[in-house]
């Protein structure tokens, strides 16, 4: 697998998220009752040309959602109390009430794009870029997918390959 050049995929979120937009907005709209199929292929199709290790602009630009039971179990894997980690780290988002991370980049990401703490990672972090949910057009609705094209690499080739997938079933 050739190595990403993420800031050309950046680039190319970028460019063609109106495009994508319209195109998820559409399917929304339109709801094929094979789409769960259709997720399931273009995420798997994404995996085959997408290493995270040549990324990790997920864990450089964003913040991942904290449960206090995993704040707690990372905190004594870093050897700190909940509260110094909390205090450290850590904020509630005043939006909606979510712990999240102070600052980007995460604390936890190494130079070599690993986690730190990647077998304890965040409920968040370990399911993150969320394509394959059963809430997909709720995702869709809320504009997930479409703010994460420029965030995850993963995220805009996933919504490409759907939209070729979806076409080429029509």
């Amino acid at each position: 697998m050739p190595k990403m050049n993420v800031p050309a995929l950046v680039r190319r979120a970028h460019q063609k998220k109106k495009k994508l937009g319209l195109f998820l907005k559409r399917l929304n709209k339109q709801q094929p009752k094979n789409i769960q199929a259709l997720i399931k292929e273009a995420d798997k199709e994404m995996w085959a040309e997408t290493d995270c290790l040549d990324c990790a602009n997920c864990c450089k630009t964003m913040t991942p959602t904290f449960k206090k039971s995993e704040v707690k179990i990372i905190a004594e894997r870093v050897g700190m109390t909940y509260q110094k980690y909390f205090e450290k780290y850590l904020e509630v988002d005043e939006d909606n009430g979510d712990i999240v991370n102070k600052n980007t980049p995460c604390q936890h990401l190494g130079k070599d794009n690993k986690c730190k703490v990647y077998d304890i990672r965040p409920h968040d972090c370990r399911h993150f870029p969320h394509h394959v949910r059963k809430d997909f057009f709720y995702q869709v609705k809320e504009k997930t997918y479409l703010e994460n094209l420029p965030r995850c690499p993963a995220t805009l080739k996933f919504v490409e390959n759907l939209e070729r997938i979806v076409q080429e079933n029509k």
